[in-house]
């Protein structure tokens, strides 16, 4: 027997209980015990793509060396990059890098509390404008991230593809009454609290996948529960082909030293430091052989496996295998620019997390590449 759907609630009684849920269970998260826009903001760009216990230390270490909007601004851009190592999808830390820059020089160093000013800063997009705006200043403000839009497509068992400009419209639309609820409901903190409780919510109890409804505070009024279609909500676009990409990667040493290069400012990951590589067709034979074509009459030798190093890049599933070889005869350059580092050096620079991986196998088993 099909359960009997409750009546539909006050808006604002669902508010109430979520706010209520989450004053019981919310995370005591680092970022959470301050009311700093700038701390908030960094925790927001750090949490896109990256999950929290992921992001923890990483806060806790950025705040420790950059605690205030200014030291980011005058930090070079070297450090910063080094000090997000690990966390990827570096873009979003050069748009952090340039928005601290434009407040210290438009704003006297202070971030601004209007959030159409927020809006316009690199990098910040409507939901993290209104995470920070709600968070740290109380405003009315709605967000909508992957988190949210599934708890509500499956609280009214919304048809239809989220990324669809008229859902989209809709979700903003219900997110925007909610917190304007909350606000309306002269509990502290009701907006910061209400746009968080949204978001944990949607991480800890509305799951992607074997979603909590036994812990859930509005499960008595979720549509795809009362169906029995959780998991049918989002319906969400497939994903698109995931792609096989592989390169051969030249780890060139030379008396202690290794030859890296930075990648270009415009380019993915750029900004980092790297090892020569060149991209090759998957599952291709011969990878030193590329490396010996490449680099040609130099003074290279002897090009030895030294690592497999496999990673995943949005779609792309990305191989990287990387060879050495010794540099003999007198010092010298390779094409495409760069400089030799020693092991000091190099840990210093700030590279792709493939690239470090690469960088460790050769400190590893450098004694053994070339035996006296």
């Amino acid at each position: 027997m099909s359960e009997k759907p409750a009546p539909p609630p006050h808006l604002g009684s669902l508010v109430n209980a979520l706010l209520d849920w989450y004053g019981r269970h919310a995370r005591d998260l680092p970022w959470r015990r301050t009311r700093d826009p700038y701390a908030i903001w960094v925790s927001e760009v750090m949490l896109q793509q990256t999950q929290v216990k992921t992001v923890i230390p990483f806060w806790e270490r950025w705040m420790r060396e950059f605690p205030d909007l200014i030291s980011l601004a005058e930090a070079p851009e070297d450090r910063v990059l080094k000090l997000w190592e690990g966390l990827g999808y570096y873009r979003r830390v050069r748009s952090l890098h340039q928005a601290a820059q434009n407040l210290k020089n438009d704003h006297g160093g202070r971030f601004p509390k209007d959030y159409e000013t927020v809006l316009e800063l690199p990098g910040i997009g409507r939901y993290t404008a209104g995470a920070i705006c709600s968070i740290a200043w109380g405003q009315a403000v709605p967000i909508l991230d992957g988190n949210i839009i599934r708890v509500f497509c499956r609280l009214g068992a919304l048809a239809g593809d989220p990324k669809d400009p008229e859902l989209n419209r809709m979700l903003w639309e219900q997110s925007k009454r909610w917190v304007e609820t909350a606000a309306a409901s002269g509990r502290p903190e009701a907006c910061s609290h209400l746009n968080q409780a949204l978001m944990e919510w949607g991480a800890t109890v509305c799951t992607p996948r074997v979603p909590a409804c036994d812990r859930c505070p509005l499960s008595a009024h979720c549509q795809a529960r009362l169906q029995g279609r959780v998991e049918a909500f989002p319906e969400l676009a497939a994903r698109a082909k995931v792609t096989a990409r592989e390169f051969v990667v030249a780890l060139i040493e030379q008396r202690g030293r290794v030859w890296v290069r930075q990648r270009a400012a415009d380019a993915l990951n750029g900004g980092l430091w790297e090892f020569p590589n060149l991209e090759v067709e998957p599952g291709a034979a011969g990878g030193d052989l590329r490396l010996r074509s490449f680099f040609g009459e130099m003074n290279l030798q002897h090009w030895k496996p030294l690592t497999v190093v496999r990673h995943a890049i949005t779609r792309y599933r990305v191989t990287q295998r990387a060879f050495a070889s010794e540099w003999v005869g007198t010092v010298g350059e390779l094409p495409g620019g760069g400089r030799w580092c020693r092991e000091a050096e190099l840990e210093a620079l700030a590279m792709s997390s493939a690239h470090r991986r690469i960088a460790r196998a050769w400190t590893g088993v450098r004694d053994r590449l070339h035996p006296d």
